[in-house]
């Protein structure tokens, strides 16, 4: 077998591990989030969007320690945000009826802003690397301990407001999962989460050597590749969300997967030797500021609440979403590091 065939032949396995643990590790989610009485939202948001980024923070992890590629790490994170969003022109079409963004609560609003803050937040910090205008503490960025305290605010900030709404109230579910122990559910979760992590910890890997073998970019694999692998359990979640009738999960889910995501990099920036954004290359903002463009078309399709669809199948706000999302992917092809 050819050298590039047994790396793709290892690609694929780690897809695949992911892809089977993802239902599981979303299942147990909802099982252990029902116990205990959380919201719809709340489960979306934080529970399922922390378990659905397991791929992420394993694959940054072993990517600045172990496999020493920085550059998989950071674009698999940025890679990751935009494609979450581009997730939700799926949504879109397949949901039939009123568009997506006509049907999901306007407190959507208050996660995607604290993304857009969060990820331009991180891709300005790495710009100004990139420019030699960087501060480090302890070999740390300056940027690391800014990025937990947004991540904090966010989410406190999404509590709050979730908890204004009384949307825990009308959210609960008592008997979706009536002969399912809490103590059972917790032991799926931590079966198919070490299934998740060892997959992502062999992922950097796996796609260093496709780099190689085939001559693209690490910024461009890192992002797009790696990145679409490691959002499987995220594309499973909302797709069986939708299914349930809970849509405002699967948009939760997203929303605080890409918040998750910019907390990664500051896990990894820890891990890291010296600060993680002297490391890689500065196309990584392209993503960055991508995923902060699709962000802003969200919450303007969230307020704005489009009734028409082009030709029967999504609106103009997916329409923009993948736009973006194509000419990310394009110009990460022919410019990246």
């Amino acid at each position: 077998m050819s050298p590039i065939a047994l790396v793709c032949v290892a690609f694929v396995a780690c897809l695949v591990l992911i892809g089977l643990a993802g239902p599981k590790l979303a299942w147990s989610g909802d099982i252990i989030a029902e116990k205990t009485g959380l919201s719809g939202n709340w489960i979306g948001l934080i529970l399922i969007a922390t378990v659905t980024s397991l791929p992420e923070l394993a694959t940054g992890v072993s990517a600045v320690t172990i496999a020493g590629e920085p550059d998989i790490a950071v674009g698999d994170v940025f890679g990751s945000c935009v494609f979450n969003l581009a997730l939700l022109v799926v949504l879109d079409f397949i949901q039939r009826g009123e568009s997506v963004y006509r049907r999901v609560r306007q407190g959507h609003i208050l996660s995607a802003a604290f993304g857009v803050v969060m990820i331009a937040f991180a891709g300005m910090s790495l710009l100004l690397h990139g420019h030699g205008a960087s501060i480090a503490i302890g070999g740390i960025g300056s940027y690391t301990p800014i990025i937990f305290g947004l991540y904090a605010l966010g989410v406190r900030a999404v509590f709050s407001y979730e908890r204004a709404q009384r949307v825990a109230a009308e959210e609960r579910v008592e008997s979706r999962h009536p002969g399912v122990s809490l103590r059972r559910a917790g032991w799926t979760y931590a079966a198919a989460g070490a299934v998740v992590v060892a997959a992502g910890t062999v992922l950097p890997f796996v796609a260093g050597e496709l780099a190689a073998v085939t001559g693209w970019q690490r910024s461009f694999v890192g992002t797009l590749l790696v990145a679409a692998v490691t959002s499987l359990p995220e594309a499973v979640v909302c797709l069986a969300a939708v299914r349930l009738g809970v849509l405002d999960m699967a948009v939760a889910n997203l929303l605080g997967s890409n918040l998750f995501n910019i907390l990664i990099l500051g896990i990894d920036d820890l891990f890291s030797r010296g600060p993680l954004f002297e490391r890689v290359s500065p196309v990584h903002a392209v993503s960055a500021m991508s995923a902060v463009l699709m962000s802003g078309i969200v919450i303007a399709g969230i307020v704005y609440r489009p009734q028409h669809r082009l030709f029967r199948t999504v609106g103009w706000i997916s329409l923009g979403l993948f736009t973006v999302y194509l000419l990310n992917a394009y110009f990460l092809y022919l410019h990246g590091a």
